[in-house]
C-alpha cells in the first residue's frame, strides 16, 4: 500500500510523485490517458521552476532542470499581456535567468522517465474514478481494483474528479473570450518573439519553440466580449489548419506562410480557484486547483511550485516531524499557496484585459503599460519577479512572528556553500542551515532532519547574518543577525523540526 496516490500524471502529478519519492516516501500515480498527451499545451518554464527542478537528480548525477535546458530554448525576455515592451530575465538573481521555451510533453517525458528509473509505478488507463476517506486513509476506485493510501493528490486539472468528490468548491468567472493556439511549421521560423495588436482586428503573438517550431497565439476581436455560452459554443469549434490562416490574415492583413500545424486549439478566459486546497487527507495542485486564461506559461509554473510547496509537508505529516503550522496553519499548504492563486487570477484577468480589450481605451492602456514597463524600474521588477517566481514569498503579514527576520518567507537565493551551491545542496525530507559565522558556530545543530553547511555571506540583506535555516523548498524558515546567541538558533531549529513546538 502506497502512502501517497496522485490523480494525474501530467507536470504537477509527476513532480509531486517526485519530490514524495526523494523525500522517502512511496507513491503510485494513476492516469486517465493511456499514454503522454502529444499535445504540447504549455512550453514556457520560468527561472523558480528551474530552481525547484533542480533539487531532483538523475542516477547519473543530472539535474532535471539541466535536462530540461538541453531540449529548450533560452529567451533573455518574457512577454506580459503580449506587450512589446518584454521583461528582462538576464539581470534576474538567478542560476537561470531566461525564459525556457519547451513543449509540455518533453517536461513530462523527462519526469516520466524520471520515476520509471526510481521504480515510482505510473499506473496508465486506470483513472480515479470514485474514492472515500476517513479518519486513517483514502480509498480510491481505479481500473477494477480499490486502492488505499494515507493521502490523495488531486492533479486531475481544471475538470478534477478528485475536487468534486472532495467537495471542494471551484468559484470564478465564466468565460468571455475564447483565444486561438498553435505550434506551426513556418516557411520562415521566427528566431524572436514578436507581437502584434490592432483594436479594429485582433492580437497575433508568435513565440519560437524547439524542434525548429513557432508557437502562434491570439485572437479576433469577434471571439471577445462573449456571453458564457457563445463562449462556450465557440470553444466547442473545431480549430482548423486553413481556419488558423484565414484567422491570422484578417488580424494582420497578412498570410503567415504556415507549411504544417500541430496542436490546434481554442482555449478560453474562464477564471476559477479552489476555495481550498485540502479536505481531510485529500488535497489538490495544478489547475485542479486554479484554472485561467493561458498566459505565459503561469498556470504551469504556478502548479510545478504547488508540488514544491506541498511535497515536502506532507512528507514531513506523513514522517511524523511536521510542526502543527505546516499541517492546518498560517504555513500549511492551503495556507501559503491559495494566495498565491488569488494572484494568479488577477494577474491573468489583468493581462486579459490587456489583450482582449480591443477599444480606443485598451489600446491606450496597451499604450500606457508599455511607457510604465520602459521608464519604471520598480513597475519591471515587480512584474519580472512575479512572473519569474522569484519574487514569490510567504512572508505575508497574518503569520509573520513579531521581531522576525525581514528575509523569513522569502526565496533563499543560490548562496555559495561549502558543497558548492545552496540549490544543489537542498533536499526535500530536511532543512539546511546556512552557517555565515567563520567559526562554524552552528555546526553541533546538524541532525536527521537538518543538514547544517558553512555559506557566504552575499551583499544586501544576506551580509549581516550569523545564520539562515531554509526550508527544503528553498525559502527562509527562520534568519538570525551577527551576534544571535547560538540558543536561539537552536530553538528555530528545534521549533521548525519538531511536532511539539506549535507555531
Amino acid at each position: 500500500m502506497p502512502q501517497v496516490i496522485v490523480a494525474g500524471a501530467g507536470p504537477v502529478g509527476l513532480l509531486t510523485a517526485a519530490l514524495l519519492d526523494a523525500a522517502g516516501v512511496s507513491v503510485e500515480v494513476f492516469e486517465r490517458k493511456a499514454r503522454p498527451s502529444r499535445h504540447a499545451k504549455a512550453i514556457t518554464v520560468h527561472p523558480r521552476t528551474l530552481e525547484v527542478l533542480t533539487v531532483l537528480r538523475t542516477a547519473g548525477g543530472q539535474r532535471i532542470a539541466d535536462i530540461l535546458r538541453s531540449y529548450g530554448t533560452l529567451l533573455p525576455r518574457a512577454h506580459f499581456a503580449a506587450l512589446p515592451q518584454t521583461l528582462d530575465y538576464s539581470r534576474l538573481d538567478t542560476p537561470y535567468p531566461f525564459v525556457l521555451m519547451v513543449p509540455q510533453t518533453r517536461t513530462e517525458q523527462v519526469l516520466g522517465d524520471h520515476l520509471d528509473h526510481r521504480g515510482v509505478r505510473v499506473h496508465r488507463s486506470m483513472p480515479v474514478t470514485a474514492l472515500e476517506q476517513d479518519t486513517t486513509a483514502v480509498r480510491v476506485s481505479a481500473g477494477d481494483t480499490v486502492h488505499e493510501a494515507g493521502y490523495l493528490i488531486g492533479a486531475d486539472g481544471a475538470h478534477s474528479l478528485v475536487r468534486r468528490q472532495a467537495g471542494i468548491t471551484f468559484p470564478g468567472s465564466a468565460p468571455s473570450a475564447v483565444p486561438f493556439v498553435a505550434d506551426v511549421v513556418l516557411a520562415e521560423p521566427r528566431l524572436t518573439a514578436s507581437h502584434y495588436w490592432n483594436r479594429k482586428t485582433g492580437l497575433l503573438s508568435v513565440l519560437p519553440i524547439p524542434d525548429g517550431l513557432n508557437r502562434v497565439f491570439g485572437a479576433e476581436v469577434t471571439d471577445t466580449q462573449l456571453t458564457p455560452r457563445q463562449a462556450l459554443d465557440r470553444h466547442g469549434q473545431p480549430l482548423t489548419l486553413p481556419a488558423l490562416r484565414d484567422t491570422i490574415h484578417r488580424i494582420t492583413g497578412h498570410r503567415l506562410d504556415i507549411r504544417q500545424a500541430h496542436c490546434l486549439a481554442r482555449v478560453t478566459d474562464a477564471n476559477r480557484h479552489a476555495d481550498r486546497y485540502r479536505a481531510g487527507r485529500i488535497l489538490l495542485a495544478g489547475d485542479a486547483a486554479h484554472a485561467h486564461l493561458p498566459a505565459g506559461g503561469q498556470g504551469l509554473n504556478v502548479g510545478l511550485q504547488d508540488a514544491a510547496n506541498l511535497a515536502w509537508k506532507l512528507a514531513a505529516e506523513l514522517q511524523g516531524w511536521a510542526r502543527p503550522s505546516l499541517v492546518d496553519g498560517a504555513h500549511s499548504y492551503t495556507g501559503e499557496r491559495r494566495p498565491v492563486a488569488e494572484q494568479l487570477a488577477t494577474d491573468t484577468l489583468a493581462q486579459g484585459a490587456l489583450m482582449h480589450t480591443f477599444t480606443r481605451g485598451g489600446e491606450a492602456l496597451r499604450a500606457m503599460f508599455c511607457d510604465l514597463l520602459a521608464q519604471d524600474t520598480l513597475a519591471h521588477e515587480h512584474l519580472a519577479g512575479w512572473l519569474s517566481g522569484l519574487a514569490v514569498a510567504y512572508s505575508t503579514a497574518q503569520h509573520a512572528q513579531p521581531g522576525s527576520h525581514p528575509l523569513t518567507g522569502t526565496r533563499a537565493p543560490d548562496l555559495a556553500v561549502r558543497e558548492g551551491s545552496l540549490l544543489h545542496t537542498l533536499r526535500p525530507d530536511r532543512y539546511l542551515l546556512a552557517d555565515f559565522t567563520s567559526t562554524a558556530e552552528f555546526s553541533a545543530l546538524a541532525g536527521p532532519r537538518v543538514h547544517v553547511t558553512s555559506a557566504r555571506p552575499r551583499p544586501g540583506a544576506w551580509s549581516d547574518l550569523a545564520a539562515a535555516l531554509i526550508r527544503p523548498d528553498g525559502y527562509v524558515a527562520h534568519a538570525a543577525h551577527t551576534g544571535t546567541e547560538p540558543e536561539a538558533v537552536a530553538t528555530a531549529v528545534t521549533t521548525w523540526t519538531s511536532p511539539h513546538h506549535a507555531a
